[in-house]
């Protein structure tokens, strides 16, 4: 049993706005990209993995769903992802909404790290989620405004220890996203960060969550129920709606409990 509810929340605040995810092809991402698109928002995502980004095209659009725009980018090439912005404003108009949800939390030991391997963690998780913002100010700036949300993690609340430049890198995100919050401001956008627990993705199932696990999970968090992408998406999708109008430079943590 997931726990989750059966009908989510509609937003029309959200229908035909065009909305831009990083790493979108799966996990947390995909769930973010079908949400929007269930809400009828036109939406562009990139991903490195181009199999898995496709068939999520496709089975959006078999399931009735205005199908989404999928641009291969590794989000370490800036150049290419301030491509992928342009594209998608080219061909929708201008983006109101971001989600900076890509990242990647490979486990490491600190004497194991080399000034590249430190240098391609902020790469991977922080540096492009800053430049995304920045490519898209302008245009939601003169649109109106817009959302910008960040996706940070409980990790660096709660000082995981195996894996310090994801950690480093994660912390880092609220910090800017404080900065960047007050910065868009008085152009009436918000910037906020979202901060997910242990989400129960493919890939965190298959490589980490065994026996230990599952006790760690039932002792740190006070809700017992799983988290799955949804339970995330869905306060994606809050923040990038016009009900969250007055939410910005917030933290919102969705992790059942455990900090």
């Amino acid at each position: 049993m997931t726990g989750l509810i059966d009908q989510p929340a509609i937003f029309p605040s959200l229908r035909d706005k065009v909305a831009f995810v990083t790493g979108g092809g799966s996990g947390i991402g995909e769930s973010i990209v079908t949400h929007l698109c269930a809400q009828g928002a036109k939406v562009t995502f990139v991903d490195l993995a181009e199999a898995p980004s496709k068939a999520l095209c496709e089975r959006l659009a078999k399931d009735g769903h205005a199908k989404p725009d999928f641009i291969q980018c590794d989000l370490r090439d800036i150049e290419g992802l301030r491509a992928a912005i342009a594209v998608t404003a080219r061909r929708h108009g201008p983006i109101r909404v971001l989600v900076n949800n890509a990242g990647n939390d490979d486990r490491h030991r600190s004497e194991d790290v080399t000034p590249d391997y430190w240098d391609d963690r902020m790469a991977v998780n922080v540096r492009h989620q800053f430049f995304a913002a920045q490519a898209v100010r302008p245009m939601m700036r003169d649109a109106g405004g817009g959302s910008i949300v960040n996706f940070g993690s409980i990790t660096w609340l709660v000082g995981d220890g195996d894996c310090p430049g994801y950690v480093t890198s994660k912390a880092a995100i609220t910090g800017m996203t404080r900065a960047l919050a007050r910065e868009f401001g008085p152009e009436r956008i918000r910037v906020n960060c979202v901060l997910p627990g242990w989400v129960m993705t493919e890939r965190q199932v298959k490589l980490w969550l065994d026996a230990a696990g599952e006790k760690q999970i039932d002792e740190r968090q006070c809700l017992k129920d799983r988290l799955f992408p949804a339970d995330i998406a869905r306060m994606v999708l809050f923040l990038a709606a016009d009900d969250s109008r007055m939410c910005s430079s917030q933290n919102f943590i969705v992790d059942g409990g455990w900090v």
